[in-house]
Protein backbone atom coordinates (compact mmCIF):
# COMPACT_ATOMS: atom_id res chain seq x y z
CA UNK A 1 0.00 0.00 0.00
CA UNK A 2 1.39 3.52 -0.88
CA UNK A 3 -0.28 5.19 2.23
CA UNK A 4 1.84 4.59 5.05
CA UNK A 5 0.53 5.01 8.76
CA UNK A 6 2.37 6.59 11.57
CA UNK A 7 2.44 2.78 12.87
CA UNK A 8 4.78 2.27 9.90
CA UNK A 9 6.99 5.23 9.97
CA UNK A 10 10.19 5.16 12.25
CA UNK A 11 10.74 8.21 13.98
CA UNK A 12 13.51 10.37 12.32
CA UNK A 13 17.11 9.71 14.11
CA UNK A 14 18.44 12.84 16.05
CA UNK A 15 20.49 15.27 13.91
CA UNK A 16 23.64 16.68 14.74
CA UNK A 17 23.72 19.72 16.04
CA UNK A 18 22.62 22.80 13.38
CA UNK A 19 24.36 26.50 13.49
CA UNK A 20 21.01 29.06 13.43
CA UNK A 21 20.98 32.25 12.75
CA UNK A 22 18.58 33.50 15.40
CA UNK A 23 16.71 36.62 14.12
CA UNK A 24 14.48 38.92 15.80
CA UNK A 25 11.09 37.84 16.03
CA UNK A 26 8.31 38.95 13.27
CA UNK A 27 4.91 40.35 14.37
CA UNK A 28 2.27 37.79 13.94
CA UNK A 29 1.14 37.07 10.92
CA UNK A 30 -2.59 37.41 10.93
CA UNK A 31 -3.09 33.63 10.10
CA UNK A 32 -1.39 32.72 12.96
CA UNK A 33 -3.67 35.30 15.18
CA UNK A 34 -6.72 34.04 13.82
CA UNK A 35 -5.68 30.24 14.05
CA UNK A 36 -4.83 30.83 17.32
CA UNK A 37 -8.63 32.65 18.25
CA UNK A 38 -10.28 29.43 16.84
CA UNK A 39 -8.20 27.74 19.23
CA UNK A 40 -9.49 29.74 22.07
CA UNK A 41 -6.28 31.38 22.82
CA UNK A 42 -6.45 35.03 24.05
CA UNK A 43 -6.81 38.13 22.50
CA UNK A 44 -4.36 40.64 22.32
CA UNK A 45 -5.35 43.58 24.30
CA UNK A 46 -6.50 46.65 22.09
CA UNK A 47 -3.79 49.12 20.95
CA UNK A 48 -4.25 52.36 22.37
CA UNK A 49 -5.83 55.27 20.29
CA UNK A 50 -3.53 57.30 19.06
CA UNK A 51 -3.09 60.88 20.49
CA UNK A 52 -5.45 63.81 19.56
CA UNK A 53 -3.65 65.77 16.31
CA UNK A 54 -1.62 62.88 15.79
CA UNK A 55 -1.35 62.67 11.64
CA UNK A 56 0.24 59.66 9.59
CA UNK A 57 3.06 59.86 8.70
CA UNK A 58 3.92 60.43 4.68
CA UNK A 59 6.61 58.38 3.14
CA UNK A 60 7.70 60.94 0.43
CA UNK A 61 7.85 59.48 -2.57
CA UNK A 62 11.60 59.54 -3.55
CA UNK A 63 11.51 56.22 -0.88
CA UNK A 64 9.31 54.47 -2.97
CA UNK A 65 11.33 55.72 -5.97
CA UNK A 66 14.31 55.11 -4.44
CA UNK A 67 13.27 51.53 -3.91
CA UNK A 68 12.20 51.10 -7.50
CA UNK A 69 15.10 52.13 -8.76
CA UNK A 70 17.17 49.69 -6.61
CA UNK A 71 15.26 46.53 -7.91
CA UNK A 72 16.03 47.65 -11.37
CA UNK A 73 19.82 47.80 -10.28
CA UNK A 74 19.82 44.59 -8.67
CA UNK A 75 17.89 42.89 -11.84
CA UNK A 76 20.32 44.32 -14.40
CA UNK A 77 23.56 43.54 -12.41
CA UNK A 78 25.34 40.02 -12.65
CA UNK A 79 23.62 37.48 -10.22
CA UNK A 80 24.91 37.36 -6.84
CA UNK A 81 22.01 35.14 -5.54
CA UNK A 82 20.29 32.49 -7.12
CA UNK A 83 16.56 31.03 -6.36
CA UNK A 84 16.00 27.23 -6.42
CA UNK A 85 11.97 26.79 -5.86
CA UNK A 86 9.82 25.67 -8.36
CA UNK A 87 8.94 27.70 -11.29
CA UNK A 88 6.30 30.29 -10.08
CA UNK A 89 7.15 30.30 -6.32
CA UNK A 90 10.14 32.70 -6.33
CA UNK A 91 8.84 35.64 -6.44
CA UNK A 92 7.95 36.46 -2.97
CA UNK A 93 11.85 36.33 -2.27
CA UNK A 94 13.07 37.98 -5.39
CA UNK A 95 10.70 41.30 -4.35
CA UNK A 96 12.30 41.92 -1.56
CA UNK A 97 15.91 40.77 -2.18
CA UNK A 98 16.00 42.94 -5.42
CA UNK A 99 14.31 45.67 -3.54
CA UNK A 100 17.25 45.81 -1.29
CA UNK A 101 19.46 45.98 -4.41
CA UNK A 102 20.40 42.26 -4.41
CA UNK A 103 20.68 41.02 -7.64
CA UNK A 104 19.10 37.28 -8.12
CA UNK A 105 19.05 34.87 -11.04
CA UNK A 106 15.85 32.32 -11.10
CA UNK A 107 17.36 28.51 -11.97
CA UNK A 108 13.97 26.29 -9.99
CA UNK A 109 15.43 22.79 -9.43
CA UNK A 110 12.77 20.82 -8.93
CA UNK A 111 9.41 20.09 -10.58
CA UNK A 112 6.39 18.55 -9.27
CA UNK A 113 4.69 15.57 -10.58
CA UNK A 114 1.26 13.61 -8.81
CA UNK A 115 2.30 11.04 -6.36
CA UNK A 116 0.91 7.32 -6.05
CA UNK A 117 -1.97 8.71 -3.53
CA UNK A 118 -3.19 11.67 -5.65
CA UNK A 119 -5.95 9.56 -6.99
CA UNK A 120 -6.63 8.01 -3.63
CA UNK A 121 -7.02 11.07 -1.77
CA UNK A 122 -10.55 12.04 -3.09
CA UNK A 123 -11.61 8.82 -2.42
CA UNK A 124 -10.39 8.86 1.50
CA UNK A 125 -12.04 12.21 2.01
CA UNK A 126 -15.46 10.88 0.33
CA UNK A 127 -16.05 8.59 2.76
CA UNK A 128 -13.70 9.30 5.64
CA UNK A 129 -13.56 12.96 6.15
CA UNK A 130 -15.69 12.90 8.93
CA UNK A 131 -13.85 10.24 10.81
CA UNK A 132 -10.60 13.27 11.16
CA UNK A 133 -9.95 15.48 13.86
CA UNK A 134 -7.57 16.82 11.66
CA UNK A 135 -5.72 17.18 7.90
CA UNK A 136 -2.90 18.10 8.44
CA UNK A 137 -1.51 20.24 5.25
CA UNK A 138 2.59 21.19 5.40
CA UNK A 139 3.28 22.92 2.11
CA UNK A 140 2.05 25.32 0.04
CA UNK A 141 2.12 22.38 -3.31
CA UNK A 142 0.46 19.91 -0.78
CA UNK A 143 -2.19 22.74 -0.23
CA UNK A 144 -3.15 22.93 -3.55
CA UNK A 145 -3.12 19.30 -4.05
CA UNK A 146 -5.26 19.11 -1.44
CA UNK A 147 -7.91 21.32 -2.33
CA UNK A 148 -8.18 19.34 -5.73
CA UNK A 149 -8.62 16.25 -3.88
CA UNK A 150 -11.14 17.87 -1.64
CA UNK A 151 -13.52 19.94 -4.56
CA UNK A 152 -13.40 16.07 -6.28
CA UNK A 153 -14.77 14.62 -2.93
CA UNK A 154 -17.74 16.75 -3.07
CA UNK A 155 -16.30 19.27 -0.66
CA UNK A 156 -16.24 17.75 2.64
CA UNK A 157 -16.53 19.38 6.06
CA UNK A 158 -12.75 19.38 7.60
CA UNK A 159 -10.37 20.69 10.18
CA UNK A 160 -7.52 22.21 8.60
CA UNK A 161 -3.78 22.61 10.10
CA UNK A 162 -1.17 24.18 8.40
CA UNK A 163 2.44 24.43 8.92
CA UNK A 164 2.96 27.98 8.15
CA UNK A 165 1.76 31.41 6.83
CA UNK A 166 3.00 30.75 3.49
CA UNK A 167 0.81 27.49 3.39
CA UNK A 168 -1.82 29.37 4.94
CA UNK A 169 -2.49 31.69 2.06
CA UNK A 170 -3.36 29.36 -0.63
CA UNK A 171 -6.39 28.54 1.49
CA UNK A 172 -6.66 31.90 1.89
CA UNK A 173 -6.41 32.91 -1.59
CA UNK A 174 -9.81 30.76 -2.79
CA UNK A 175 -11.52 31.74 0.24
CA UNK A 176 -14.37 32.87 -1.97
CA UNK A 177 -14.85 29.69 -3.39
CA UNK A 178 -16.29 27.86 0.35
CA UNK A 179 -12.69 26.53 1.20
CA UNK A 180 -12.02 25.78 4.18
CA UNK A 181 -9.71 28.13 6.40
CA UNK A 182 -7.14 26.70 8.60
CA UNK A 183 -7.92 26.42 12.26
CA UNK A 184 -4.93 25.88 13.64
CA UNK A 185 -0.81 27.12 12.28
CA UNK A 186 2.24 25.55 14.74
CA UNK A 187 4.05 29.01 16.73
CA UNK A 188 6.86 27.90 14.25
CA UNK A 189 6.48 26.46 10.94
CA UNK A 190 8.19 23.18 10.96
CA UNK A 191 7.69 19.47 11.82
CA UNK A 192 9.38 19.76 15.57
CA UNK A 193 6.31 22.21 16.63
CA UNK A 194 3.67 21.14 14.55
CA UNK A 195 3.89 17.34 16.28
CA UNK A 196 4.28 18.48 19.91
CA UNK A 197 1.75 21.63 19.53
CA UNK A 198 -1.42 20.37 17.51
CA UNK A 199 -4.15 20.63 19.87
CA UNK A 200 -6.47 17.59 20.88
CA UNK A 201 -10.09 17.70 19.60
CA UNK A 202 -12.49 17.49 22.78
CA UNK A 203 -14.44 14.07 21.87
CA UNK A 204 -12.36 13.30 18.65
CA UNK A 205 -11.27 10.56 16.84
CA UNK A 206 -7.26 11.06 17.36
CA UNK A 207 -6.95 10.29 13.23
CA UNK A 208 -5.08 12.83 11.25
CA UNK A 209 -5.11 12.82 7.45
CA UNK A 210 -1.80 14.05 6.36
CA UNK A 211 -1.81 14.58 2.47
CA UNK A 212 2.23 14.92 2.15
CA UNK A 213 5.28 14.74 -0.23
CA UNK A 214 6.30 11.08 -1.22
CA UNK A 215 9.39 12.55 -0.09
CA UNK A 216 8.06 13.94 3.37
CA UNK A 217 10.22 13.15 5.91
CA UNK A 218 8.40 11.09 8.97
CA UNK A 219 9.11 13.77 11.60
CA UNK A 220 5.92 14.98 12.00
CA UNK A 221 3.97 11.38 11.53
CA UNK A 222 6.17 10.45 14.45
CA UNK A 223 5.59 13.38 16.87
CA UNK A 224 1.52 12.73 16.38
CA UNK A 225 1.89 8.77 16.96
CA UNK A 226 3.86 9.75 20.08
CA UNK A 227 0.67 11.93 21.58
CA UNK A 228 -1.35 8.95 20.38
CA UNK A 229 -2.47 10.31 17.15
CA UNK A 230 -3.08 7.63 14.42
CA UNK A 231 -1.82 9.47 11.12
CA UNK A 232 -2.90 8.38 7.50
CA UNK A 233 -0.09 9.73 5.45
CA UNK A 234 -1.16 9.91 1.48
CA UNK A 235 1.76 10.53 -0.66
CA UNK A 236 -0.11 12.43 -2.69
CA UNK A 237 2.65 14.51 -5.08
CA UNK A 238 6.36 13.72 -5.50
CA UNK A 239 9.32 16.46 -6.39
CA UNK A 240 11.85 15.22 -8.94
CA UNK A 241 14.94 17.25 -10.68
CA UNK A 242 13.85 19.45 -13.17
CA UNK A 243 14.52 17.62 -17.17
CA UNK A 244 15.66 20.87 -18.79
CA UNK A 245 18.11 23.75 -17.83
CA UNK A 246 19.33 26.41 -19.61
CA UNK A 247 23.03 26.04 -19.87
CA UNK A 248 23.98 30.17 -20.26
CA UNK A 249 21.80 29.97 -16.63
CA UNK A 250 23.32 26.96 -15.05
CA UNK A 251 26.84 28.68 -15.97
CA UNK A 252 25.95 31.84 -14.17
CA UNK A 253 24.33 30.20 -11.20
CA UNK A 254 27.52 28.41 -10.40
CA UNK A 255 29.43 32.07 -9.83
CA UNK A 256 27.01 32.83 -7.43
CA UNK A 257 27.99 33.79 -3.84
CA UNK A 258 24.20 32.33 -1.92
CA UNK A 259 22.20 29.78 -3.03
CA UNK A 260 18.52 29.62 -1.62
CA UNK A 261 16.80 26.47 -1.00
CA UNK A 262 13.07 25.79 -0.10
CA UNK A 263 13.10 21.94 0.12
CA UNK A 264 15.25 18.67 0.72
CA UNK A 265 14.87 18.01 -2.92
CA UNK A 266 15.72 21.58 -4.41
CA UNK A 267 19.49 21.05 -2.38
CA UNK A 268 19.85 17.47 -3.45
CA UNK A 269 18.91 18.32 -7.15
CA UNK A 270 21.38 21.56 -6.78
CA UNK A 271 24.26 19.57 -5.83
CA UNK A 272 23.54 16.94 -8.62
CA UNK A 273 23.34 19.21 -11.20
CA UNK A 274 26.10 21.81 -10.73
CA UNK A 275 28.48 19.83 -8.67
CA UNK A 276 29.70 19.30 -4.83
CA UNK A 277 32.90 21.51 -5.96
CA UNK A 278 30.75 24.09 -6.77
CA UNK A 279 28.59 23.92 -4.22
CA UNK A 280 30.62 23.89 -1.22
CA UNK A 281 32.43 27.15 -2.39
CA UNK A 282 28.78 28.98 -1.80
CA UNK A 283 26.97 29.92 1.28
CA UNK A 284 23.44 27.82 1.68
CA UNK A 285 20.70 29.83 3.01
CA UNK A 286 17.53 27.77 3.51
CA UNK A 287 13.77 28.76 4.01
CA UNK A 288 14.04 26.13 7.49
CA UNK A 289 15.54 23.46 9.54
CA UNK A 290 14.44 20.63 7.52
CA UNK A 291 15.64 22.01 4.21
CA UNK A 292 19.37 23.43 6.66
CA UNK A 293 19.36 19.25 7.58
CA UNK A 294 19.24 18.26 4.31
CA UNK A 295 21.96 19.95 3.50
CA UNK A 296 24.08 18.98 5.85
CA UNK A 297 23.50 15.44 5.54
CA UNK A 298 24.81 16.42 1.70
CA UNK A 299 28.20 17.69 3.41
CA UNK A 300 27.79 20.79 2.94
CA UNK A 301 29.26 23.19 5.73
CA UNK A 302 28.35 26.95 5.09
CA UNK A 303 24.59 26.42 5.61
CA UNK A 304 21.90 28.90 7.03
CA UNK A 305 18.84 29.32 8.00
CA UNK A 306 16.12 31.35 9.85
CA UNK A 307 15.00 30.34 13.69
CA UNK A 308 11.29 31.19 12.52
CA UNK A 309 10.83 30.67 8.69
CA UNK A 310 8.94 33.29 6.50
CA UNK A 311 10.01 35.25 3.74
CA UNK A 312 11.50 38.38 5.90
CA UNK A 313 13.46 36.14 8.06
CA UNK A 314 14.93 34.22 5.09
CA UNK A 315 15.72 37.08 3.30
CA UNK A 316 17.75 38.33 6.45
CA UNK A 317 19.32 35.14 6.25
CA UNK A 318 20.53 35.55 2.30
CA UNK A 319 21.92 39.11 3.28
CA UNK A 320 23.96 37.79 6.70
CA UNK A 321 25.43 35.21 4.27
CA UNK A 322 26.25 37.89 1.67
CA UNK A 323 27.53 40.25 3.96
CA UNK A 324 29.90 37.24 5.25
CA UNK A 325 31.31 36.66 1.76
CA UNK A 326 31.94 40.36 1.57
CA UNK A 327 29.55 40.57 -1.02
CA UNK A 328 27.76 44.13 -0.95
CA UNK A 329 24.26 45.20 -2.99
Amino acid sequence: MAARTAAHCAPAAPSAPRQAVQLHACPQSRLLAQARAACGAPRAPPAAAPAAGWRPRVQPRRFAAAARGAAAAAAAAPAQVVLTREQGKNGALRKVLEGRGISCLELPMVETVAGPDRDRLPEVLREQAASFDWVCITSPEAASVFLEGWRAAGRPAVRLAVVGEGTGRVFAAAAGDGVPQPQFVPSVANAEHFGPELPFVEGGSKRVLYPASNKASTELQAGLAARGFEVLCLNTYDTLPVSRLDGAALAAAKQVAVVTVGSPSAIKAWVQLVGEEATQRMAIACIGSTSARAAEKLGLQRVRFPAEPGVATWAAVVEECLAEAGVTS
